[in-house]
């Protein structure tokens, strides 16, 4: 099996292209008998969640063992130390660990372009402006278990230190051996983490939202996971901040008869390779079309296990390629689809960027892939999915960060602009309102 073509764009939007409401998420029947085997009732992911949330309110370190116990058969420490990370960084082969400090570098640089100043400015009528402040307490889930992820840390954490988060703290799953993975401790001793739990799933999420006795409660929640910790993020929104409810990765490349079908079934299987993953491409050249459909097939053959099995999954389930009639198409396409990652596979891709209105990020030509946006180009690959794209964005240091406003007004703005307030005030049924503003007028003219 390898990736289908769709010549019919209507069948594609219904199918490939169409974007499910986040509840309509289906649920494989295995998953709905694991969760009735741990939990002994036949719930729905989203009631388990809230049980997990609720019972880890109420009992907190208690519900954190149990939990971690039964679904993660984890009955060690909450928290690492942290001279375990030392250690584990210390320990890692030196090429992984420059690796490690080059991303570093590079997400500083990028990220430090964002940072914007408070502001005030006085005149005659007093002064107004913004203080623009870091969040305190900035708690970090970084998947683990089966893959952890040590890049999505760096990409959390990064951008959360440029902005001046005071803490940092980290969640992730232990391995199947009950320890954490040693990469992910590493990047969390190169990023400046504060404190790191083992900690996975539901509970981990619960226990940075509410606080335990052993978990420190967080302004805001960020990164990536699985169902159960989207649902979890859902779930405690409100309570905390959260960047977004990341769902499974996606790609769509747009490319044209100028484009090499062996890179481009390259860049739909990186991201294929992913659990759950969508890899999408729009072309409006047939030929091209046929080979990327031969040359996916090929390289599937060659990827490893279980890396071959959900990249076929991705592509034969929830990919595809997409035959349109041109490149204007395609982009109309594109921003309807509003993917995480657009990629540009056409001659002088800079032509075409001002017609993106909607992509987590874009990457443009064939030496500007979307890997290399996974670890080192600099921007976080923690990217609005689903279609978020539409009104979303990649994280960055304004995640980390807030905006208090600053009203320092005197009498002159008062004479100017009191009127005004108190007549809403009156539109809008609001006495005290209204008579706050004009108790201040009457003391203003007595002067």
């Amino acid at each position: 099996m390898t990736i289908p073509i769709f010549d019919d764009l209507s069948v594609a939007r219904r199918t490939i292209l169409r974007r499910a409401p986040f509840d309509e998420i289906d649920v494989p029947v295995t998953l709905l008998h694991a969760i009735e085997q741990r939990f002994g009732a036949r719930l729905t992911p989203a009631e388990a969640v809230d049980r997990i949330v609720r019972d880890v309110r109420e009992r907190g370190d208690d519900a954190l063992r149990d939990w971690s116990q039964r679904l993660d058969d984890y009955a060690g420490p909450l928290e690492v130390p942290l001279e375990r990370c030392t250690a584990a960084l210390a320990s890692l082969d030196s090429d992984l660990r420059g690796a490690i400090e080059l991303a570093i570098h590079e997400l500083t640089r990028f990220h430090q372009r964002q940072l914007r100043t408070s502001w005030i400015e006085f005149g005659a009528e007093g002064a107004l402006g913004q203080i623009v402040t870091p969040l305190q307490r900035v708690g970090i889930y970084v998947p683990g278990g089966a893959a952890p992820l040590p890049s999505s840390l760096l990409h959390a954490a990064i951008p959360a230190r440029v902005a001046g988060v005071e803490e940092l703290v980290v969640c992730t799953p232990p391995q199947r051996n009950g320890d954490v993975d040693p990469a992910v401790l590493a990047a969390a001793a190169a990023a400046g983490v504060a404190r790191v739990f083992a900690l996975g799933g539901a509970q981990a999420i619960a226990a940075m939202a509410y606080g335990t006795s052993s978990v420190p409660r967080v302004d805001k929640i960020v990164g990536p996971g699985n169902l159960f910790v989207v649902l979890a993020k859902r779930a405690v929104y409100g309570v905390v901040g959260i960047e977004a409810l990341p769902g499974p990765t996606e790609t769509l490349v747009i490319a044209d008869a100028h484009a090499d079908p062996r890179l481009v079934a390259a860049d739909l299987l990186a991201q294929a390779e992913h659990v759950l993953a969508s890899a999408i491409l729009i072309t409006p050249d047939r030929a091209l079309a046929a080979q990327v459909q031969t040359e996916a097939a090929r390289q599937l053959e060659a990827l490893p296990e279980p890396n071959a099995a959900a990249a076929t999954a991705a592509v034969t389930g929830r990919g595809g390629i997409v035959l349109v009639p041109d490149l204007e198409t395609a982009f109309e396409v594109a921003n309807e689809y509003a993917p995480e990652h657009l990629c540009l596979l056409v001659d002088d891709p800079w032509r075409y960027v001002g017609k993106v209105r909607n992509a987590g990020g874009v990457f443009l030509g064939e030496r500007s892939f979307e890997v290399l946006g996974d670890y080192v180009a600099g921007p976080s690959h923690i990217m609005p999915t689903g279609g978020t794209a539409r009104f979303a964005s990649p994280v960055n240091v304004d995640d980390f960060r807030k905006v208090i406003s600053l009203v320092a007004l005197n009498d002159t703005a008062l004479r100017r602009i009191g009127p005004a307030a108190a007549r809403l005030a009156d539109a809008e049924g609001l006495a005290a309102h209204a008579a706050a503003v004009r108790v201040r007028m009457e003391l203003n003219a007595e002067d």
